[in-house]
């Protein structure tokens, strides 16, 4: 569960600090133009990414602390 919560802290800052990346690498091959993310995919985007994080840090607090 260790791994879990790390790689769910990494992914989440992936979404949260390099969205455009994020997009490039998962979505930019269904774009019909393909220039750039639109505004409300880089805010879903890091939100998710937010969460991810969230859910990473509360996995390795409850794993250690309780």
């Amino acid at each position: 569960m260790i791994l879990m919560g790390i790689f769910l802290i990494v992914a989440g800052m992936l979404m949260l600090f390099k969205a455009p990346l994020f997009w490039r690498l998962t979505e930019q091959w269904t774009s019909r133009d393909g220039t750039e993310p639109s505004a409300l995919y880089l805010w879903s985007t890091r939100f998710g990414g937010l969460a991810c994080s969230l859910v990473g840090a509360a996995n390795l607090f409850a794993e250690f602390a309780l």
